[in-house]
């Protein structure tokens, strides 16, 4: 008979070995979790007994969140779950988790009890307002528009759009839930249970609260973006976002103090110039602190004009852009500042003056005269023009003139504004006037047309209708040296 490969005395022998092997890396693998395990407990000894105890569980059923919590600064200062969320019994959304009362809501007036300049400064900035557009043209398109009122009594549209960058009124539920209509939501200008307006984690990603991301333009762009306000495209176009992109390692990010000229040179973020340090100015939490125009409605404004004409108080548009100027004079001269600003100035002045002052006052007369209805938005198609051109293209025109971005002030945006007014916002109120006029409205289209014409024969638009003859005669040799140049080249 063949002998088998292993004698059964060879198989004990290595049966044996391999328990032993088995069992060598069990305790060696056991004696690692133990040292694993007693680093990630020792500093619970520095914490709070609440916290130590959160921590303990949050550690196995939530590793991440634990992680991110690690490698936070909150971390270091011995900051924990409970010292955020810790909740009074009388709190609106209170609820009881193991033997502690929490909220799961951390809101502004929470992280206020230790960064309470910061919570002050951004409950006066427009941030803090966000969720303030009930009734605007873009709350009305979200809501009836787009949307129904098939999630809970809400339209969808407005829960996951609007309401995630704008924030949205926090309901608790009387069962004790949070309304899922309102939560999750992380929007600048959340409302929540306490009456605290905004949301320090739409910025400051919880829980790690990463110094570095938030001064990265990545973080505005979450809300920042897209045809009706898009500064982070602006940015990513401009120099700066050029600049920044190809010396990220030179930034500095995670500089305490991180004052532009001093910690870093290479470019500026979104962070830097509304509102980091400079040699000059203090770090605000106020973004709009240093802006001096409002570029968000359809006429473009100086950032103080409504808040003077409330009889408020405020700081003037003209120290706001000294403040601004002082940030751009961190790299470059004070000439080269000024001039910028001056162009600035000029791209506005030119989309208020010849298109967007105009097409308002178009619209308020058709309006007053009942060529077009005044109860409803968007349901005549001219609405739709007029709010194309200053709701998208004219933000990215004065936009783009802001912040250095030439294709989107020209293409993207005075192109397009042109464009929308005279094909379309033009041809749509001569349609509407002679449809008034044929429905016996002859009152209502001379009045229109008064203001049309009027608008038109200005000499900003006198091209349209009526060249003169200089006029013609310098456009028609410019155009022939440009096809004798273009014949040349090619």
């Amino acid at each position: 008979m063949k002998q088998s490969l292993f004698s059964v005395r060879e198989f004990g022998k290595t049966f044996i070995a391999l328990l032993v092997a088995i069992s060598f890396a069990i305790l060696t693998s056991s004696g690692a979790f133990a040292a694993d395990r007693a680093k990630l407990l020792k500093p619970f000894k520095n914490l709070s007994k609440e916290s130590a105890n959160c921590a303990s569980c949050h550690r196995k059923e939530n590793p991440s969140i634990y992680q991110q919590w690690g490698n936070s600064k909150h971390y270091g200062a011995n900051v924990g779950c409970y010292e955020c969320h810790k909740a009074d019994v009388n709190d609106p959304d209170v609820i009881r988790h193991k033997d502690f009362l929490i909220s799961v809501i951390v809101s502004p007036k929470d992280c206020g009890e230790c960064h309470n300049e910061e919570a002050r400064q951004f409950a006066k900035s427009r941030h803090a307002n966000a969720a303030e557009v009930v009734g605007s043209p873009d709350h009305i398109l979200a809501e009836m528009v787009e949307g129904a009122t098939s999630f809970h009594d809400k339209s969808p549209a407005d829960v996951s759009g609007c309401a995630q960058c704008h924030g949205s009124k926090i309901n608790i539920l009387p069962n004790g839930d949070i309304d899922p209509t309102t939560w999750p939501n992380t929007g600048i200008g959340r409302i929540n249970p306490d009456d605290s307006k905004g949301a320090c984690n739409a910025c400051h990603q919880r829980h790690q609260f990463s110094v570095e991301q938030v001064r990265r333009p990545e973080a505005c762009g979450y809300c920042h973006l897209g045809p009706d306000h898009p500064q982070k495209e602006i940015y990513d176009e401009s120099k700066h976002g050029i600049s920044f992109y190809a010396n990220v390692d030179k930034m500095n990010l995670s500089s305490p103090k991180w004052v532009a000229g001093e910690d870093y040179e290479a470019a500026p973020t979104c962070a830097t110039c509304h509102m980091s340090a400079t040699t000059e100015t203090p770090v605000t939490h106020d973004t709009g602190e240093r802006i001096s125009w409002t570029l968000r409605p359809p006429i473009a404004e100086k950032i103080d004009a409504k808040s003077i004409a409330l009889g408020k108080k405020v700081k003037p548009w003209l120290l706001r852009r000294k403040d601004m100027k002082s940030v751009c004079r961190s790299c470059h001269t004070g000439g080269l500042v000024n001039n910028f600003y001056e162009q600035f100035d000029a791209v506005v002045n030119l989309y208020n003056n010849k298109f967007s002052k105009p097409g308002a006052i178009l619209m308020e007369t058709m309006e007053k005269n009942g060529l077009i209805t005044a109860d409803v938005l968007f349901d005549d198609k001219v609405e739709w023009t007029w709010y194309q051109l200053w709701h998208h293209a004219g933000r990215s025109a004065t936009q783009g003139a802001s912040m250095n971005a030439p294709d989107y002030t020209q293409w993207h945006g005075l192109y397009e504004v042109s464009k929308i007014f005279y094909t379309e916002l033009v041809p749509q109120v001569n349609a509407l006037i002679a449809k008034a006029t044929k429905n016996g409205n002859k009152a209502g289209a001379d009045a229109v047309r008064k203001v049309l014409d009027g608008i038109l024969a200005t000499k900003e638009h006198k091209w349209f209708n009526n060249h003169s003859a200089d006029a013609k005669a310098k456009n028609t040799a410019a155009r022939k040296q440009f096809k004798e140049r273009y014949l040349q080249e090619k």
